[in-house]
């Protein structure tokens, strides 16, 4: 069994609980406003659009595409070894909502702009970390 590297996990709140732990089925969830349909991330008490209190966790398809990209070139972590991309993707159901995220499953040097990509999750202790890796 190979090690999987370490990583430095979020802190997870009663706020953001639903988010970290939604790979746990298989599925990326965000917040959305029930009042204007707004997808809301980071989570928020409060639409930043229609300023109600009525978020939501909510499925969404996973998809999503690579805003902007670099390869990491320096060994910064132990056992997380370069090269590796980081990328901030943005979901398909509303591209202002964006992560920042690891892309895996291809090499680092094939990832570009505009990049079709599907979540996929990997559990660390009681988080789900959502990475994305390239669409068949």
């Amino acid at each position: 069994m190979t090690e999987r590297p370490f990583r430095v996990l979020p802190r997870v709140t009663d706020l953001t609980e639903f988010f970290w732990t939604s790979g746990a089925d298989g599925q990326l969830r965000f917040l959305r406003c029930t009042a204007c349909g707004y997808y809301v991330h980071p989570p928020s008490v409060i639409c930043p659009r229609c300023f109600t209190k009525t978020l939501a966790p909510a499925v969404v398809s996973g998809r999503a595409t690579v805003a902007t990209y670099t390869i990491n070139i320096q060994p910064w972590i132990p056992g997380f070894d370069p090269p590796y991309a980081i990328a901030i993707v943005e979901i398909d159901e509303q591209p202002s909502v964006r992560l920042m995220t690891n892309i895996v499953g291809c090499a680092p040097e094939d990832v570009y702009i505009g990049m079709p990509l599907q979540v996929h999750f990997e559990q660390y202790e009681d988080v789900w970390l959502p990475l994305f890796e390239p669409r068949p």
